[in-house]
């Protein structure tokens, strides 16, 4: 089977998070963030990083995954997710063109 991928968005919990954060809540997202380097290290990911929205932040990214299942698992052992920093929401893609 030919790897899927997925746009995962990341919404916080909360619209202010980006600018009022704990100093706990920031050692959780460096761990998230390092989880992500991680999986792009290993080939998982294409891009992901925060985007500045009109309605406020929130992060994104493209994975390639083997299935559904394997994604369901990348989003569960990630740091913010366990420790309920964020909310998530994931799509398949349909297509991906490969940068040249």
């Amino acid at each position: 089977m030919e790897n899927m991928h997925f746009m995962i968005k990341y919404p916080p919990k909360r619209p202010t998070f980006a600018q009022d954060m704990t100093e706990a809540e920031r050692e959780i997202m460096g761990r998230h963030i390092a989880y992500w380097t991680d999986l792009m290290d290993r080939g998982h990911v294409l891009v992901f990083g925060p985007v500045q929205a009109p309605g406020g932040f929130y992060g994104l990214g493209i994975v390639e995954a083997d299935s559904e299942e394997q994604i369901r698992a990348f989003i569960q052992d990630d740091p913010a997710i366990r420790a309920g920093l964020m909310n998530t929401e994931f799509h398949p893609m349909q297509a991906i063109v490969p940068k040249k």
